[in-house]
């Protein structure tokens, strides 16, 4: 039997921003688990895409033993993120915590905006359908405390118990071999504030997890509290929380730190899934199939090469230039706007960042370059990290790696907001 590998973030509670109302970088995340890497399970699309012509240098590859590597091909055991994936949601309590609203309000905090948030995400490569053929609250056989979960819990012995319960009570009602992936939300509140500890989990590619209906339950998401700031946006952000946590089941990492540090800030929701609504980086995107090889340009050989880069929120067009260094890294070049799920952009422009397909999730695979450094940053929004908030590079700078001599030069920005970036390269 396998014990998870936990990637864990400290929890750093939410602190006030000056004399301002809000709360800032709050918990910002939730914590992650990936068990065996070898599962047969099929993995997203990127895992079966046919190699492009000109992209093999910018396809870096999943480094062994790396957990979540943001390498491609995504590593097997992973649910599917194109088309109609099916999420079964079960709202689960315990005789020390009983639900004290229906269960179908607990289920409402989610949906139908999950749905829309991945819809508007892949520009509607990815249908997630939400079903809940259980409409009550599923009582667990044992009081809350007895299963001894707390942050960082690995799955043996408590979440095993806890999964062979749930599926005990609900397998009477429910089909487990309809789904793609597990969603069990938890009653509010059974355990501890999330402003004091964040609960909310994954357990990813875990074929060794209880069987039901023949499948083992290997992608289950488990959210508990709210990610409720006080800022009294709760009804519009605090679902986020599940559009990360299923990050993981299509094997996207964490990008925060297990320190409480951030190297992408708010530029993805798998950096910080508290406050303001946000995206994905374009990397995760292709990575997840919901970029098209020809809409991503490479930059391998060496000279000059010019790529007009249309916005990431908008469908069609080229979306990501990558840099290529080695085997495991590079750097990805896009345009962040205003737009889709993009609420706290306050200064669009040409985002650079560094992916590192042999660092582990929790441990910063991607760092984004900040243009403007050490600048307060250009948002005071609640639970949003303000220094990189105006990291995108703007026409005439230029980010420069004087290591591996790469130049990233922004030169212009067209009427349509298209931006042209020339690329430089030994």
């Amino acid at each position: 039997m396998q014990q998870p590998r936990h990637r864990i973030r400290k929890h750093r509670r939410p602190v006030a921003l000056g004399a301002a109302t809000a709360l800032v970088i709050a918990a910002l995340a939730t914590a992650s688990s990936t068990l065996p890497l070898q599962s047969p399970a099929s993995a997203g699309p990127a895992a079966t895409a046919p190699l492009a012509t000109g992209l093999g240098p910018c396809r870096i590859t999943s480094a062994m033993g790396v957990q979540m590597s943001e390498g491609m091909p995504t590593q097997p055991g992973y649910a599917r993120s194109t088309g109609r994936v099916h999420a079964l949601n079960l709202m689960i309590d315990f005789p020390d915590a009983e639900g004290t609203e229906p269960a179908m309000d607990r289920l409402a905090e989610f949906f139908p905006q999950t749905t829309d948030w991945f819809r508007t995400s892949s520009y509607g490569r990815l249908t997630y359908i939400p079903e809940a053929p259980i409409r009550s609250w599923l009582r667990m056989p044992l009081p809350f405390e007895e299963y001894g979960i707390e942050r960082g819990s690995p799955y043996e012995p408590g979440y095993r118990h806890l999964v062979q319960d749930i599926v005990a009570a609900a397998d009477p009602r429910v089909d487990f071999d309809e789904y793609d992936l597990v969603n069990i939300l938890v009653t509010p509140n059974a355990g501890p504030s999330a402003l004091d500890t964040v609960l909310s989990v994954t357990f990813s590619g875990n074929d060794d997890a209880p069987i039901a209906d023949g499948v083992p339950l290997s992608n289950t998401s488990f959210v508990y509290s709210r990610q409720d700031d006080g800022s009294g946006s709760y009804a519009q952000t605090g679902y986020r929380v599940l559009p990360h946590e299923n990050g993981h089941v299509f094997g996207l990492p964490d990008l925060y730190t297990m320190e409480g540090g951030g190297s992408v800030g708010h530029w993805d929701i798998m950096s910080e899934d508290w406050g303001a609504n946000n995206d994905l980086l374009g990397w995760h995107k292709w990575k997840l199939g919901w970029l098209d090889n020809d809409q991503v340009s490479c930059a391998a050989r060496p000279g000059t090469t010019d790529h007009v880069l249309e916005p990431l929120a908008t469908r069609g067009g080229l979306k990501l230039a990558f840099v290529p260094l080695t085997a495991e890294s590079g750097y990805a070049v896009e345009v962040r706007t205003q737009a889709g799920n993009d609420q706290a952009v306050c200064r669009p422009g040409v985002l650079i960042y560094k992916v590192s397909s042999d660092v582990d999730t929790g441990q910063g695979p991607v760092s984004v370059s900040d243009s403007t450094k050490n600048s307060p940053g250009c948002t005071r929004l609640p639970n949003v990290h303000a220094e990189l908030s105006d990291a995108p590079y703007q026409p005439g700078d230029t980010f420069t790696d004087r290591a591996n001599g790469i130049r990233i030069s922004v030169l212009e920005k067209d009427e349509k907001g298209d931006y042209r970036v020339q690329v430089t390269r030994p």
